[in-house]
């Protein structure tokens, strides 16, 4: 009977992280285009925040 070899909780960590972190990195780019396009084509702040919260986002300063 053969056994499964099963990785490392080292092997795994360093590679589930760096995908993690490469989908993090997508994901707020993805959302800070999503934001430049909503305040692009808002009337005013208010609308421009109103709609961002609809949405789910941050303004991009608001982030940092």
């Amino acid at each position: 009977m053969a056994w499964a070899r099963h990785s490392g909780p080292d092997e795994e960590h360093g590679w589930s992280a760096e995908a993690r972190a490469a989908e993090r990195e997508r994901r707020e780019v993805q959302a800070g285009k999503a934001a430049i396009t909503v305040a692009s084509h808002s009337a005013d702040a208010s609308e421009c925040r109103e709609l961002l919260d609809m949405l789910g986002l941050e303004p991009p300063l608001a982030r940092r």
